[in-house]
Protein backbone atom coordinates (compact mmCIF):
# COMPACT_ATOMS: atom_id res chain seq x y z
CA UNK A 1 0.00 0.00 0.00
CA UNK A 2 1.40 3.37 -1.04
CA UNK A 3 0.97 6.40 1.25
CA UNK A 4 1.50 10.06 0.46
CA UNK A 5 -0.34 13.37 0.67
CA UNK A 6 -2.59 14.67 -2.10
CA UNK A 7 -4.00 18.18 -1.80
CA UNK A 8 -3.17 18.30 1.91
CA UNK A 9 -4.93 15.01 2.63
CA UNK A 10 -3.17 11.75 3.42
CA UNK A 11 -4.00 9.01 0.93
CA UNK A 12 -3.09 5.40 0.55
CA UNK A 13 -3.65 3.56 -2.67
CA UNK A 14 -4.20 -0.17 -2.83
CA UNK A 15 -2.89 -0.31 -6.36
CA UNK A 16 0.12 -1.85 -7.99
CA UNK A 17 3.10 0.30 -6.84
CA UNK A 18 4.04 0.76 -10.52
CA UNK A 19 0.72 2.48 -11.29
CA UNK A 20 1.41 5.90 -12.79
CA UNK A 21 0.47 8.72 -10.43
CA UNK A 22 -1.80 10.13 -13.15
CA UNK A 23 -4.10 7.11 -12.99
CA UNK A 24 -4.07 6.95 -9.19
CA UNK A 25 -5.17 10.59 -9.07
CA UNK A 26 -7.82 10.25 -11.79
CA UNK A 27 -9.16 6.77 -11.05
CA UNK A 28 -8.34 6.34 -7.36
CA UNK A 29 -9.13 9.85 -6.13
CA UNK A 30 -11.44 11.17 -8.87
CA UNK A 31 -9.16 14.19 -9.38
CA UNK A 32 -9.87 14.52 -13.07
CA UNK A 33 -8.38 18.00 -13.48
CA UNK A 34 -5.07 16.26 -14.12
CA UNK A 35 -5.40 15.31 -17.77
CA UNK A 36 -4.08 12.41 -19.82
CA UNK A 37 -2.48 13.85 -22.92
CA UNK A 38 0.23 11.71 -24.45
CA UNK A 39 1.31 9.24 -21.77
CA UNK A 40 4.97 9.81 -22.67
CA UNK A 41 5.71 12.94 -20.62
CA UNK A 42 5.98 15.20 -23.65
CA UNK A 43 2.78 17.26 -23.59
CA UNK A 44 2.52 18.23 -19.92
CA UNK A 45 -1.28 17.98 -19.64
CA UNK A 46 -0.76 15.78 -16.57
CA UNK A 47 1.58 18.18 -14.73
CA UNK A 48 1.19 18.30 -10.94
CA UNK A 49 3.24 19.88 -8.16
CA UNK A 50 5.23 17.34 -6.14
CA UNK A 51 7.12 18.90 -3.25
CA UNK A 52 7.36 22.20 -5.15
CA UNK A 53 8.49 20.71 -8.47
CA UNK A 54 6.38 20.52 -11.64
CA UNK A 55 6.21 16.81 -12.50
CA UNK A 56 4.53 14.95 -15.37
CA UNK A 57 2.32 12.56 -13.42
CA UNK A 58 2.26 10.00 -16.26
CA UNK A 59 6.01 9.52 -15.78
CA UNK A 60 6.15 8.83 -12.04
CA UNK A 61 4.60 5.86 -10.32
CA UNK A 62 2.92 5.87 -6.94
CA UNK A 63 5.81 3.99 -5.30
CA UNK A 64 8.10 6.90 -6.26
CA UNK A 65 5.63 9.29 -4.64
CA UNK A 66 5.70 7.55 -1.25
CA UNK A 67 5.88 10.10 1.59
CA UNK A 68 5.70 13.11 -0.74
CA UNK A 69 3.25 16.01 -1.10
CA UNK A 70 1.25 16.22 -4.33
CA UNK A 71 -0.85 19.21 -5.33
CA UNK A 72 -3.26 19.03 -8.25
CA UNK A 73 -5.16 21.79 -10.04
CA UNK A 74 -8.16 21.10 -7.78
CA UNK A 75 -6.23 22.35 -4.73
CA UNK A 76 -4.35 25.25 -6.30
CA UNK A 77 -7.30 27.45 -5.29
CA UNK A 78 -10.78 25.98 -5.42
CA UNK A 79 -12.30 29.46 -5.81
CA UNK A 80 -9.90 30.35 -8.67
CA UNK A 81 -8.29 33.13 -6.66
CA UNK A 82 -4.71 32.02 -7.36
CA UNK A 83 -2.90 34.73 -9.37
CA UNK A 84 -2.16 32.31 -12.22
CA UNK A 85 -5.82 31.32 -12.51
CA UNK A 86 -6.88 34.98 -12.39
CA UNK A 87 -4.34 35.94 -15.05
CA UNK A 88 -5.34 32.98 -17.24
CA UNK A 89 -8.94 34.23 -17.28
CA UNK A 90 -7.96 37.89 -17.67
CA UNK A 91 -5.79 37.13 -20.72
CA UNK A 92 -8.34 34.67 -22.17
CA UNK A 93 -5.69 31.96 -22.44
CA UNK A 94 -7.84 28.85 -22.85
CA UNK A 95 -8.99 27.88 -26.27
CA UNK A 96 -9.79 24.15 -26.22
CA UNK A 97 -8.59 24.14 -22.60
CA UNK A 98 -7.23 20.61 -22.48
CA UNK A 99 -3.65 21.58 -21.64
CA UNK A 100 -4.60 24.35 -19.25
CA UNK A 101 -4.48 22.56 -15.89
CA UNK A 102 -0.96 21.29 -16.63
CA UNK A 103 0.13 24.71 -17.89
CA UNK A 104 -1.29 26.41 -14.81
CA UNK A 105 0.45 23.96 -12.49
CA UNK A 106 3.81 24.43 -14.26
CA UNK A 107 3.39 28.23 -14.19
CA UNK A 108 2.45 28.25 -10.50
CA UNK A 109 5.59 26.26 -9.62
CA UNK A 110 7.73 28.66 -11.67
CA UNK A 111 6.18 31.76 -10.08
CA UNK A 112 6.54 30.40 -6.56
CA UNK A 113 10.29 30.25 -7.18
CA UNK A 114 10.60 33.33 -9.41
CA UNK A 115 7.73 35.82 -9.54
CA UNK A 116 9.49 37.98 -12.13
CA UNK A 117 10.49 35.48 -14.82
CA UNK A 118 12.12 36.42 -18.11
CA UNK A 119 10.94 34.93 -21.39
CA UNK A 120 13.83 32.47 -21.14
CA UNK A 121 12.79 31.47 -17.60
CA UNK A 122 9.25 30.82 -18.83
CA UNK A 123 10.46 28.83 -21.83
CA UNK A 124 12.65 26.65 -19.61
CA UNK A 125 10.07 26.07 -16.86
CA UNK A 126 6.87 25.70 -18.87
CA UNK A 127 7.62 23.16 -21.58
CA UNK A 128 4.03 21.98 -21.89
CA UNK A 129 2.46 21.71 -25.33
CA UNK A 130 -0.59 23.74 -26.26
CA UNK A 131 -2.27 22.19 -29.29
CA UNK A 132 -4.10 25.46 -29.96
CA UNK A 133 -0.90 27.52 -29.93
CA UNK A 134 -1.91 30.10 -27.32
CA UNK A 135 1.72 30.60 -26.30
CA UNK A 136 1.71 34.42 -26.57
CA UNK A 137 -1.30 34.60 -24.23
CA UNK A 138 0.28 32.03 -21.90
CA UNK A 139 3.43 34.15 -21.63
CA UNK A 140 1.35 37.30 -21.02
CA UNK A 141 -0.68 35.53 -18.34
CA UNK A 142 2.43 34.25 -16.54
CA UNK A 143 3.91 37.74 -16.49
CA UNK A 144 0.60 39.22 -15.30
CA UNK A 145 0.39 36.62 -12.52
CA UNK A 146 3.93 37.58 -11.47
CA UNK A 147 2.92 41.25 -11.28
CA UNK A 148 -0.11 40.28 -9.19
CA UNK A 149 2.10 38.24 -6.86
CA UNK A 150 4.52 41.18 -6.53
CA UNK A 151 1.60 43.51 -5.72
CA UNK A 152 2.16 45.63 -8.84
CA UNK A 153 -1.19 44.87 -10.43
CA UNK A 154 -4.65 43.71 -9.43
CA UNK A 155 -7.47 42.10 -11.30
CA UNK A 156 -10.88 43.54 -10.50
CA UNK A 157 -12.61 40.29 -9.59
CA UNK A 158 -11.94 36.61 -9.30
CA UNK A 159 -13.69 34.68 -12.06
CA UNK A 160 -16.82 32.97 -10.76
CA UNK A 161 -16.43 29.28 -10.01
CA UNK A 162 -17.80 26.89 -12.59
CA UNK A 163 -20.22 24.09 -12.01
CA UNK A 164 -19.37 21.93 -9.02
CA UNK A 165 -19.17 18.14 -9.26
CA UNK A 166 -22.28 17.93 -7.03
CA UNK A 167 -24.21 20.25 -9.34
CA UNK A 168 -23.05 18.28 -12.36
CA UNK A 169 -24.27 15.05 -10.76
CA UNK A 170 -27.71 16.62 -10.26
CA UNK A 171 -27.79 17.84 -13.86
CA UNK A 172 -27.10 14.48 -15.53
CA UNK A 173 -30.35 12.78 -14.35
CA UNK A 174 -32.31 15.87 -15.43
CA UNK A 175 -30.72 15.71 -18.89
CA UNK A 176 -31.51 12.03 -19.18
CA UNK A 177 -35.15 12.70 -18.31
CA UNK A 178 -35.50 15.42 -20.94
CA UNK A 179 -33.22 13.87 -23.58
CA UNK A 180 -33.53 10.08 -23.54
CA UNK A 181 -30.52 8.35 -25.06
CA UNK A 182 -28.24 11.38 -24.52
CA UNK A 183 -25.68 9.34 -22.61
Amino acid sequence: MTKFTVNDRPVQYRMDPHTPLLWALRDGSNLTGTKYGCGTGHCGACTVDIDGVAVRSCQINIAQTEGRFVTTIEALSPDRSHPVQQAWAARAVPQCGYCQSGMIMAASVLLRKNNNPSDTDIDQAVTNICRCGTYPRIREAIKLAGRIMRGEERIAATPPPGITPDDAAKTVPALRATHPGAD
